[in-house]
C-alpha cells in the first residue's frame, strides 16, 4: 500500500469540483504557471533587443494568446487560420512572424496586408512567390532565410526538422545564393537569418552546434555587404513530460549559449518557444469509464482517446497520468487507453497506479502544448473544452462542442454540379 500526491488542485483551483460543474475530458490550463514560464524567458533575455513570438502551433486558444499578448509575447505563425487567430487575440501585427514551408499566394498577401514583422522563407520558390506578392501590394516584405544547419538535436524523429533530410530550410550554400542575388528583389528586404532545429531538446549541445552555425555565416554575409536586422533563433526547448527522467534545460543556461553564439551581433533577436511555455502550465482530465480485466493484462478504459491528445499515439510519447483523489490504495498495473476503435488508443502500457474503479478522475499531465491544438472528432466524438484558471478562478476558453456543431457543415447530396 503507498500512498498517492493527491493532485487536487491546480492553480488554486479544485479539480474535482471543476470536473464535476464542466464534465470530462477537460482541458485545463494554468495561467500563473504560463506567467512564470514567460517572466523567466524574459528575464534571462534582459538587456538583449529580443521578442519573444509564441509558436501558436502549440496551443492556439484565443484565452491562450490573449495571455501571451498581455506579457507583451509576439506570435510565430504557421498558417492564415494562425494569423487571424493572433490578431483576434489582441497580438499587433508588428509582433507577428510568418514561418513555414507552404505558405500560400493568398496567405503571404494576407500577411502582407496586416502588416506582419517578416517572413521565415524556406524555398527559392517561396522568395519569388513573396517578391510577386508584394509587388503586386506595392509594399515591402521583411524576409529571413530559414537556414537547416543539418544538426541532430537527439529529438524523436517527427519533430526534429534541422537535418538535412528534413523538409525545412536551405542549406547554407544556397542561402548564400540568395543574397548573392538580393539586389534583383526590390519588393523583399531579405536581412534576416532564421534557425528551428526540432522540439523537446532537452541538452544545450545541438543548440550551441546550430546557433554557431548562424553566427558564422552571419559575419560572412556582413563581410560581403550584406547586412542582417534580424536572427530568429527559433524554438524547441523541452518540458518535464515524465517526472524524475526528464531534465530540461534552465532558460538562462540556454539564453547564455544564444549571448556567446552570437556576440557583437546589433540586430534584433527572435525566439519562437511553443511547448516550453505552455507544456507544463496544461493537464487533461479525463474519468474512468471501466476496468477491464483481460487474461494477461487490465485496461483502464478513460473517456479521454487519442482524438484529445494524439502524442501517445502518433509519437509513442510519454505524459504522467495521476489520480485526482486523496486515498490510500495498492498499487496496480494498467494499459490505460481510450474509448476509440484503434489499437493505438493507447496512453500508457504496463503504467503503475494506485488501484482505479469506474468514475475516478485523473489527471494527464503536460498537456498544455500539441493537446487541443492537435485534436480531431474520430469516431464522432467532439472536441473537448478547454478552462483557464488563475489564482482559485477559471474561465471557459472553448465551449465543449456539441453534435449540432460538430455536423453542421455537412449536408446530404441534395444538388449536384458539374465543374
Amino acid at each position: 500500500m503507498q500512498p498517492d500526491t493527491p493532485h487536487a488542485t491546480f492553480d488554486g483551483l479544485d479539480l474535482r469540483a471543476l470536473a464535476e460543474r464542466l464534465g470530462t475530458p477537460l482541458y485545463v490550463y494554468s495561467a500563473s504557471a504560463m506567467r512564470a514560464q514567460i517572466a523567466s524567458l524574459q528575464s534571462a533575455l534582459g538587456g538583449m533587443n529580443a521578442l519573444i513570438c509564441f509558436a501558436v502551433k502549440a496551443n492556439p486558444n484565443r484565452g491562450v494568446l490573449s495571455l501571451m499578448n498581455a506579457q507583451g509575447v509576439g506570435a510565430d505563425i504557421v498558417s492564415v487560420g494562425e494569423l487571424r487567430r493572433a490578431l483576434q487575440a489582441g497580438i499587433p501585427a508588428e509582433r507577428i512572424v510568418f514561418s513555414g514551408v507552404g505558405k500560400t499566394d493568398a496567405e503571404m498577401t494576407e500577411a502582407l496586408d496586416a502588416g506582419i514583422l517578416r517572413f521565415n522563407v524556406e524555398s527559392h520558390d517561396e522568395l519569388v512567390a513573396l517578391q510577386c506578392a508584394a509587388l503586386e501590394r506595392g509594399v515591402l516584405a521583411r524576409a529571413s532565410v530559414r537556414i537547416n544547419p543539418d544538426v541532430d538535436a537527439f529529438t524523436p524523429a517527427k519533430i526534429s526538422t534541422g537535418k538535412a533530410e528534413n523538409k525545412f530550410g536551405v542549406s547554407i550554400h544556397e542561402a548564400r545564393r540568395w543574397f548573392s542575388a538580393r539586389h534583383e528583389l526590390d519588393h523583399v528586404e531579405l536581412d534576416g537569418l532564421h534557425v528551428h532545429i526540432g522540439s523537446q531538446i532537452l541538452e544545450l549541445g545541438p543548440f550551441r552546434e546550430a546557433f554557431q552555425r548562424v553566427a558564422a555565416f552571419w559575419k560572412e554575409l556582413t563581410a560581403s555587404g550584406h547586412p542582417i536586422a534580424s536572427i530568429d533563433v527559433g524554438g524547441g526547448l523541452g518540458v518535464c513530460y515524465r517526472e524524475g527522467h526528464d531534465q530540461p534545460v534552465h532558460a538562462a543556461d540556454y539564453v547564455a549559449v544564444v549571448r556567446e553564439a552570437l556576440a557583437g551581433f546589433e540586430g534584433q533577436l527572435l525566439f519562437e518557444p511553443g511547448r516550453y511555455l505552455v507544456g507544463e502550465a496544461g493537464v487533461l482530465l479525463t474519468r474512468v469509464i471501466r476496468v477491464k480485466h483481460g487474461d494477461e493484462r487490465q485496461f483502464l478504459v478513460l473517456d479521454a482517446a487519442m482524438n484529445d491528445l494524439a502524442r501517445p499515439s502518433l509519437y509513442d510519447a510519454w505524459h504522467d497520468i495521476v489520480p485526482v483523489t486523496g486515498e490510500v490504495r495498492p498499487m496496480t498495473s494498467y494499459d490505460i487507453v481510450g474509448p476509440v476503435c484503434e489499437t493505438g488508443d493507447t496512453f500508457a502500457r504496463a503504467r503503475t497506479l494506485p488501484a482505479c474503479s469506474s468514475g475516478d478522475l485523473l489527471m494527464i499531465r503536460t498537456a498544455g502544448a500539441y493537446g487541443a491544438s492537435m485534436a480531431s472528432t474520430y469516431n464522432s466524438r467532439p472536441l473537448a473544452a478547454e478552462v483557464l484558471v488563475d489564482a482559485g478562478r477559471y474561465a471557459v476558453v472553448r465551449q465543449r462542442q456539441r453534435f449540432e456543431d460538430m455536423v453542421a457543415g455537412e449536408t446530404a447530396a441534395h444538388h449536384w454540379e458539374t465543374a
